[in-house]
C-alpha cells in the first residue's frame, strides 16, 4: 500500500470550476444555427450512452456565443441541471464537445488534477438534494457545492478508477441492451404463437424439436376464418368457461383497508401488483392478510391465472402459490389438460377486447359476464404445452440476463462506494486505455 500516491483532502471549489447557465432565444427554438450544441434540462433525457450528453435540440454559432457572452463549457465538463425535481438535481452528463448550458443547468469543469470521467462518478455519489436552497423552484446552493470536501486521488489512479467503473457501466449497459432485444423478440413471438402456432406434423422425436411456426402465406391451406380472426384449420375457438374455472375473488368486510384483518402469512394481490407481474408468476404481494383476513376472502391455488378486471383491465399473473385476492380481480383456473401459459397467454392478448367491454365511466370495470364467455383459440393440447415451452425459453434468456444485470448494478454500486473512497485501491498494472474515456 505504501506504493500507492496518498490520496488528499481539498475543497470542490478548489479543483473544479463552475460555468453557469445561458439563457436560450425563444426564436432559435429547435432550429440549428452552427455547431456549438446548446443543451437544455430535457435533452438530459435523449437516448444515449447514460454518462455522456452528446445529443442537442438546439445548435448555435461560435459567433453568436461570443456576441451574446455566453459561457461555453469545454469537453470532459460535467452537466447537471441546477434547477427542478429532485430527479433531475441527480442527473450527470459529460460533454464529448464544447457546448453550451441554459440557465436551468451548469457544469463542473475538471482543473489539471482532476479526470473528467473520475469527476462524473465522484458527482454520482453526491446528492445534490441536500444542497436545495429554497425558493419558488429548487435550486443548488452554489456556495454549499464549492465547500464539498473531496478526497482525491492522484490523477493516474483516478484514471484507472474511472476505467474500473466504465467497464462495469458498460456491461449493464450491454445487458441491458440484450434484455431489450429478447423482450421484443418475446412480443413478436407472442403474437405469432397465438395466430399461427406450431406444425407439429415434422416435429422429430428429439429433445429441444418444439415445431415450426406455421407460415399462413406458403401454406394458406392450414388457415381458417374465426371470430379471432385467421387461425390454424384444427384450432377451435372457445369459451374461457370451456376451458377453465372463472371465479371472482372477495374481500366482504368494509371498510376493506380495516388493519384488524392485516398483518398476517397470507399473501394478498391487488391489481398494482398483477399489473407489475407483467404475465409473470407472482409468489409475493403488497398486503397480507391475518386468519380473520382470510375468513372473508378468498383463496386461490397455484397455478390460478389472475385477471384484472378494474382500473387496468386485463392485466394478468400466475400465482406461485396459494393467494388471496380482492373482488377487483378474478381468478382462472385452468383444467387439465389445457395449458395454464397458453390460457394465460390468450388472456394477455385480449386484453384489448375486455377493455373495449368496459363500460365507459369513471371506474372502467367488467365483471364475470363478459369474461366467461370470452372467446379464446385453442389448440390440442400438444400444441399448446409445446407453445408454452418455446414461449417460456424466450421468457428464461429474460430472468437469466435480468439477474446478471442485477448483479451487475450492485457490483457497480459496491465499486462505487470502495474504488472513490480509497476503501479500495486500483493496482497499476490495469490498463487505462482512453483517459477521457
Amino acid at each position: 500500500m505504501s506504493d500507492y500516491p496518498a490520496w488528499e483532502y481539498r475543497m470542490l471549489g478548489d479543483i473544479v470550476g463552475f460555468v453557469g447557465g445561458n439563457g436560450f432565444p425563444e426564436r432559435f427554438q429547435g432550429a440549428c444555427h452552427g455547431d456549438i450544441p446548446f443543451f437544455k434540462v430535457s435533452d438530459m433525457s435523449l437516448a444515449g450512452n447514460e454518462r455522456f450528453l452528446t445529443r442537442a435540440n438546439n445548435y448555435v454559432s461560435r459567433e453568436l456565443a461570443a456576441s451574446r457572452n455566453w459561457s461555453v463549457v469545454p469537453a470532459g465538463g460535467v452537466a447537471f441541471a441546477k434547477v427542478g425535481a429532485a430527479l433531475l438535481l441527480n442527473r450527470r452528463r459529460i460533454m464529448t464537445s464544447d457546448a453550451l448550458v441554459d440557465n436551468n443547468m451548469m457544469a463542473a469543469v475538471p482543473g489539471t488534477e482532476v479526470h473528467p470521467t473520475w469527476l462524473y462518478w465522484w458527482l454520482q455519489t453526491v446528492d445534490f438534494g441536500l444542497f436545495v436552497q429554497p425558493g419558488a423552484l429548487p435550486s443548488v446552493n452554489q456556495g454549499h457545492l464549492r465547500s464539498l470536501r473531496v478526497f482525491l486521488p492522484h490523477y493516474s489512479e483516478q484514471s484507472r478508477i474511472a476505467v474500473v467503473l466504465n467497464t462495469v457501466d458498460e456491461a449493464i449497459a450491454k445487458t441491458e441492451a440484450v434484455i431489450a432485444k429478447l423482450k421484443q423478440v418475446r412480443a413478436g413471438l407472442l403474437h405469432d404463437l397465438l395466430t399461427r402456432g406450431l406444425d407439429l406434423s415434422a416435429c422429430e422425436a428429439q429433445a429441444g424439436e418444439h415445431g415450426q411456426l406455421r407460415d399462413p402465406i406458403a401454406h394458406p391451406e392450414q388457415f381458417k376464418n374465426s371470430p379471432l380472426g385467421r387461425i390454424p384449420r384444427d384450432w377451435e375457438t372457445l369459451p374461457l368457461k370451456r376451458v377453465a374455472l372463472v371465479d371472482r375473488g372477495k374481500f366482504t368486510h368494509r371498510p376493506r383497508n380495516d388493519p384488524a384483518f392485516y398483518g398476517g402469512d397470507f399473501p394478498f394481490i391487488q391489481t398494482g401488483d398483477v399489473a407489475l407481474a407483467s404475465g409473470e408468476s407472482i409468489t409475493e404481494a403488497s398486503q397480507r392478510l391475518n386468519e380473520r383476513g382470510v375468513s372473508v376472502s378468498k383463496e386461490f391455488p397455484a397455478g390460478t391465472i389472475a385477471v384484472t378486471i378494474a382500473a387496468d383491465i386485463g392485466d394478468t399473473t400466475i400465482l406461485g402459490r396459494p393467494m388471496y385476492f380482492p373482488g377487483s380481480v378474478v381468478g382462472i383456473i385452468p383444467q387439465a389438460p389445457h395449458s395454464i401459459r397458453w390460457i394465460e397467454l390468450s388472456l394477455r392478448r385480449a386484453k384489448g377486447r375486455l377493455n373495449a367491454l368496459a363500460p365507459q365511466s369513471a371506474q372502467k370495470n367488467i365483471n364475470l359476464e363478459f369474461l366467461r364467455p370470452l372467446l379464446i383459440p385453442v389448440p390440442q393440447p400438444l400444441e399448446q404445452k409445446e407453445c408454452s415451452k418455446v414461449y417460456e425459453a424466450v421468457n428464461n434468456q429474460i430472468r437469466a440476463e435480468s439477474q446478471a444485470l442485477e448483479k451487475f448494478v450492485n457490483l457497480k454500486s459496491g465499486l462505487m462506494n470502495d474504488l472513490l473512497t480509497g476503501r479500495v485501491r486500483v493496482p497499476e498494472s490495469i490498463s487505462i486505455g482512453d483517459s477521457q474515456s
